[in-house]
């Protein structure tokens, strides 16, 4: 089951541990009904797919550095005021704020049921 499991949400790592999968073991096992829906609910008109490359590194960046603003600017090697300018504009498409805690886990957890769902699980 891990193996599954972090074959759709750790590509990138060779080793995988259940222990270490988290919320994604959550999401493997959610109807891909309910993950379209969910999906759709939070990104409404196309929103995510609007959102190119360098805008979602940014926000993988944000999230890897705790939400903090000044942190992930000095890692991205941009001006605080041009990361500040990105999460507007993040905001203007999505809706969401990821400064704000309970709009950043929400968007982080639908990035993960598209990742999901890309993945073509054939669960109903």
């Amino acid at each position: 089951m891990a193996l599954e499991v972090g074959k759709v949400f750790d590509t990138d790592k060779v080793i995988v541990s259940y222990d270490n999968l988290g919320i994604a073991r959550l999401i493997y096992h959610l109807p891909t009904t309910l993950c379209d829906t969910f999906l759709h609910e939070v990104f409404k008109m196309g929103s995510i797919e609007s959102l190119d490359h360098e805008t979602l590194f940014t926000i993988q960046k944000f999230f890897e550095n705790n939400l903090n603003v000044s942190e992930t600017s000095r890692k991205l090697f941009v001006h605080r005021n041009t990361l500040v300018y990105r999460l507007e504009k993040i905001k203007k498409l999505t809706g969401l704020d990821l400064r704000e805690f309970d709009h950043a886990i929400i968007f982080k957890i639908a990035l993960m049921v598209k990742k999901y769902l890309s993945a073509n699980p054939v669960k109903f």
